[in-house]
């Protein structure tokens, strides 16, 4: 998908708040050999290579935008590099990812392959945002289900591959992992206005149909801003965002 960099950061600050609780379920160590799957545009892998010292740290990500941005970052113990997340190779001390396995499916095999990834004693923390119940991912589906999105869509919608919570805790202990820890919790954050929630999601649930829809784009995105104002028509709009975290350990 074609990402960009400078609209995803328009809300950096609510964007990396999750990603200070996910650094607390991570056991620091020295000497670790870890991956951060879909590093997007740096900042973060380099605070997580900067927390676990003497350690080999690889942000991977599949966007030539992103890694772009996240080259400026690259240091002795921390190198960037293009790949596909759910074709992980090689072993790991650390598998880490701050919001982006939701863009990989099925996650009954994904969390399995990662998992196989781990040396011994490895650790696996992941951060998966989980709001696509809330109104705003019900209007972009609602209206990309509507013509003439519909036909420029060839009918594709998108539903998020996150699990239950429950699941991943049961994943993981069919893995025979130990020292599972599986919560969710909700972010609140207060946009300006519905606007404000059409920018947030622009950076990241709208990408994939911006990708797809054509020359239908600016339409679609002006549809979707007046179904969210109808949605939410007080300012500032209150917006909770839920988020999925998950951290398990691999023994032998």
């Amino acid at each position: 998908m074609p990402w960009n960099p400078t609209q995803y950061h328009k809300f950096n600050a609510e964007r990396s708040a999750p990603f200070d609780d996910l650094l607390k379920l991570v056991e620091i160590r020295p000497h670790l050999k870890v991956v951060d799957l879909g590093c997007g545009t740096g900042e973060l892998t380099l605070r997580l290579a900067d927390s676990l010292p003497n350690s080999d740290v690889l942000g991977l990500d599949n966007s030539p935008q992103m890694l772009e941005r996240a080259s400026v970052h690259a240091r002795s113990g921390l190198r960037f590099q293009s790949g596909d997340q759910s074709l992980l190779s090689g072993d790991w001390d650390l598998i880490l990812s701050n919001a982006a396995l939701q863009w990989t499916e099925n996650h009954n095999a994904l969390i399995p392959h990662l998992f196989a990834h781990l040396n011994a004693n490895g650790q696996i923390a992941v951060q998966i945002p989980s709001n696509h119940e809330h109104t705003s991912h019900r209007i972009i589906r609602e209206v990309a289900a509507r013509e003439p999105f519909r036909t420029a869509l060839d009918g594709w919608i998108r539903y998020a591959p996150v699990l239950p919570i429950e699941s991943y805790a049961e994943i993981f202990y069919r893995l025979g992992a130990e020292k599972i820890i599986v919560f969710e919790k909700i972010y609140t954050h207060v946009l300006a206005d519905s606007a404000a929630i059409v920018e947030w999601i622009s950076g990241t649930a709208l990408v994939p149909y911006f990708e797809r829809i054509g020359n239908l784009r600016e339409e679609f995105a002006q549809t979707i801003r007046a179904e969210m104002k109808k949605a939410f028509p007080e300012t500032p709009v209150f917006y909770p965002f839920k988020r999925t975290f998950f951290s398990a350990f691999k023994t032998q």
